[in-house]
């Protein structure tokens, strides 16, 4: 078993605008990281080459999915497929988003 304790990871490194991202458990089939972006920051991530969903755990704001504009808080749950622009937007509260990658995230090693 690999289990972990979602309160206690903290997402390092921090950007300029304090986004974070640490993966925390793999397979070969799939992913799983926690990102973190603070009130008014700017999220600056690009399409990636694995499908990916995101579970909101706190905080509220916006995340665009291509030309579509959802607001999202805990309990939100978001596909966004491989290869689509996607950025969240209009943080008002500190964002906690569980991410699941299948493949697994590129950067793994």
């Amino acid at each position: 078993m690999d289990a972990r304790e979602i309160p206690e990871l903290d997402p390092q490194p921090r950007d300029a605008d304090g986004h974070g991202y640490v993966d925390f458990l793999a397979s070969d089939k799939l992913s799983v990281g926690l990102a973190v972006w603070p009130r008014g920051a700017t999220d600056h991530q690009r399409p990636h080459s694995e499908d990916e969903v995101y579970y909101v755990i706190e905080g509220r704001g916006t995340i665009r999915v291509a030309d579509e504009d959802r607001l999202v808080q805990p309990g939100s749950l978001i596909f966004v497929g491989a290869g689509v622009e996607h950025r969240f937007h209009d943080i008002e509260d500190d964002l906690r988003v569980l991410v699941f990658w299948a493949p697994p995230h590129a950067t793994r090693s």
